[in-house]
């Protein structure tokens, strides 16, 4: 049996997204559906697309929730690294579940992700953290 998939190509817009998920809503009432395992996930060919931003970010959100409703997983299919980066930053790599292996070119390795925020918990003149401006509460 196939799976449920939904490819995702071109630019997406903000526009874009709630035409997506009545598109997934669409796939996931079908008929055919019905006769798959209700476990098994919805996969989603993110690879088409043209480029990784927060419009993108924000359907990847959206079609989890839809399909969520509906009592499965997002599997996404060729992630790129750009939205791999980005899934990670705002917190979803652990909402959908990514296809296969990643290669080492397309994850950075657990050190490198941890540089990414080394140095970002000293205070800097001028913020809220620094000496000249102690915050409430805190020694």
């Amino acid at each position: 049996m196939n799976p449920i998939v939904l490819v995702v190509a071109g630019r997406v817009t903000r526009d874009a997204v709630p035409a997506l998920c009545t598109q997934l809503e669409t796939l996931l009432n079908d008929p055919r559906s019905a006769a798959l395992d209700p476990a098994a996930p919805v996969e989603c060919d993110v690879g088409g697309t043209e480029r990784a931003d927060l419009a993108l970010v924000e359907a990847v959100a959206r079609l989890a929730l839809v399909a969520r409703r509906a009592g499965r997983q997002l599997r996404l299919r060729r992630v790129g690294p750009e939205l791999q980066g980005l899934l990670d930053l705002v917190g979803l790599a652990d909402v959908v579940a990514l296809e296969g292996p990643v290669s080492p070119r397309e994850s950075p390795p657990e050190a490198a992700r941890a540089d990414r925020t080394a140095g970002t918990s000293a205070p800097r003149p001028g913020s809220s953290a620094s000496p000249r401006s102690p915050r409430p509460g805190r020694r």
